[in-house]
């Protein structure tokens, strides 16, 4: 399971390196998903909290990490499930290439 999962993290990974709708704050957003899901243990979903994922993207903005979060996911890249708990974590699961979720 855990190798699916890094074979369809390494297709959308190139989709993403040709894809022209991203910007630099949309990859390195994603990057930023990348090591959560890397210090989660690879679980699906993981956890994900506003201000790390801020911090390791360098995105200064809550508008722009926000724009760029919701984008990734309409764009197919993740399923975001956020979380309007100040204590609970959104919930991130990676796009499988088949299934969609």
């Amino acid at each position: 399971m855990i190798l699916q999962q890094v074979k369809n993290l390494n297709v959308l990974l190139k989709r993403i390196s040709n894809d022209k709708q991203l910007l630099a704050t949309h990859v390195s957003l994603f990057t930023a998903l990348y090591i959560c899901w890397q210090r989660s243990d690879l679980s699906i979903p993981f956890s994900v909290n506003r201000k790390e994922l801020m911090a390791f993207s360098k995105i200064a903005s809550v508008a722009t990490y926000h724009k760029c979060i919701k984008q990734l996911d309409e764009l197919g890249y993740i399923h975001y499930k956020p979380s309007y708990h100040p204590k609970a974590g959104s919930l991130i699961y990676w796009r499988s290439i088949d299934t969609g979720i």
